[in-house]
C-alpha cells in the first residue's frame, strides 16, 4: 500500500474530492471482502482439519441432505452483503455525479483524438492540448473545475487517478465530470480505453496551479504569436510566383522574393515559418496570428509552454522537437502524424521557428 501510495497513478493518494470518495469506497469493498476472505478461508481449514482422514476411516461420515438452515444462510447471507456493497456504491456515485456546481466554476471541454486531447476553455476562448491547466481549490474560495468530454472519433476514456475515476469520451455524446484539486501541482494520467494502436501513449497532465499562477496561464495563452517579418497578405497570396526562382516554391509571397538565396537557407525562426507555411502543416494544426488554422492536429500557437510533446511521449526539448518533427514514429509508432520527408535544413528551421511559439 505504501508503495502504491508513492506512484503517481495511485488511487490511494487522492489531491481532489471524486478520488477521495473512490479511495473511501474502495477500502470499504476490500473491507467487506477481505472479511468474507477470511471467514471462507477460517471455514475451510477447520473443514479440512475437522473431517480430515484418519487411519481406520472406512466408509464416509453422516450426509446432511435438504438443509434448510444451510440453504438459507448461503442465500441471505451474501444477498445482505451485496446489497450492502451496492448501496456504498450508489451512495458515492450519487454523491459525485449529482454535486452542485459551485460559483464561480471553470468550465472546460475535453475532446479525444487518436491519440491526442484537445482541452478548450469557452469562457476564455483558449485551445490548448494534452496539459490541462486548472486553478487549485481554496476552501475559503470554492472553484470547482467542470470538465465536458465528447470524442472526435472513437472511444476513449479520461483519468488522473490522483483527481477522480474514469470517465468515457465517447463520440456524438457529452459525458461530464468535475474536480476540485487540493493541492497544486502535476498530476498524470492516461487515457484508459483502447483506442488504437497508440492508446498506451495517450497520456495526459493536469497543472494545478495557484489562482495567480493560472491567471498569468490564460493571458499567455490567449495572445496570439506576432507577424514576424513573413507576412503573408490575402493580396499577396493571390498573386502567383511566375516561376521557380532561385528555388522559391509557387505562390510565395513577393515579399519573400526580395530575400537572397543564402538568406533562405539560414537556419532562423523567420525562414522556419516560411516552410512550416508552404507545407500541409497548416492543413493540420493551428498558430493563431499566423495562416494556418488546421483542426485535425494540436494547436500549436503555445507550444513551447508545455512540457512533453506527442501527448506525453517525450519531453519538449528542441531536439527532441526536431526527431519529432522529422519522423513521429520515433516516439509513436503508427502515429497519424504523417513525416513530411523534408531535408535535414528544412527540419532545422521549422524547429528553429517552433522553440518560438511560447
Amino acid at each position: 500500500m505504501v508503495g502504491s501510495a508513492q506512484s503517481p497513478t495511485s488511487i490511494f493518494s487522492p489531491a481532489a474530492t471524486p478520488a477521495s470518495e473512490v479511495r473511501s469506497l474502495s477500502f470499504f469493498v476490500l473491507t467487506v471482502t477481505g472479511c468474507i476472505f477470511l471467514t471462507v478461508a477460517a471455514l475451510l481449514t477447520y473443514v479440512l482439519v475437522r473431517y480430515r482422514g484418519r487411519a481406520g476411516d472406512h466408509a464416509e461420515p453422516p450426509q446432511v441432505f435438504g438443509s434448510t438452515q444451510i440453504e438459507l444462510a448461503w442465500t441471505i447471507i451474501p444477498t445482505l452483503l451485496l446489497t450492502v456493497l451496492f448501496l456504498g456504491t450508489a451512495r458515492i456515485l450519487f454523491s459525485v455525479q449529482d454535486a452542485p456546481k459551485s460559483t464561480p466554476a471553470l468550465d472546460v471541454v475535453a475532446i479525444g483524438h487518436q491519440f491526442w486531447w484537445e482541452f478548450r476553455y469557452p469562457k476564455y476562448n483558449v485551445v490548448t492540448a494534452n496539459e490541462l491547466h486548472v486553478p487549485v481549490n481554496d476552501p475559503k474560495h470554492p472553484t470547482t473545475t467542470f470538465i465536458k468530454l465528447t470524442s472526435a472519433d472513437v472511444i476513449h476514456s479520461f483519468w488522473v487517478p490522483e483527481l477522480a475515476g474514469k470517465t468515457d469520451l465517447v463520440p456524438n455524446r457529452v459525458n461530464e465530470m468535475w474536480i476540485d484539486p487540493h493541492t497544486p501541482g502535476m498530476y498524470e494520467g492516461q487515457c484508459a480505453q483502447f483506442c488504437g494502436s497508440q492508446h498506451a501513449k495517450m497520456l495526459l497532465r493536469v497543472y494545478v496551479d495557484t489562482p495567480e499562477e493560472f491567471r498569468k496561464w490564460i493571458e499567455n495563452q490567449q495572445k496570439t504569436q506576432e507577424s514576424g517579418t513573413t507576412p503573408q497578405s490575402e493580396a499577396s497570396l493571390q498573386k502567383p510566383n511566375p516561376g521557380p526562382q532561385a528555388g522559391i516554391p509557387p505562390n510565395t509571397p513577393q515579399t519573400f522574393m526580395r530575400v537572397s538565396q543564402d538568406d533562405l537557407r539560414a537556419i532562423t525562426p523567420e525562414n522556419g515559418r516560411r516552410v512550416f507555411e508552404q507545407q500541409a502543416c497548416i492543413n493540420c494544426h493551428t498558430i493563431s496570428g499566423t495562416v494556418a488554422n488546421g483542426r485535425y492536429g494540436p494547436d500549436l500557437t503555445h507550444l513551447m509552454s508545455r512540457d512533453t510533446i506527442a501527448s506525453g511521449a517525450a519531453l519538449n526539448t528542441p531536439a527532441n522537437l526536431k526527431l519529432w518533427i522529422t519522423d513521429p514514429n520515433i516516439f509513436k509508432p503508427g502515429s497519424l502524424m504523417p513525416a513530411m520527408h523534408l531535408t535535414d535544413r528544412q527540419n532545422e528551421q521549422i524547429t528553429a521557428y517552433m522553440t518560438t511559439l511560447k
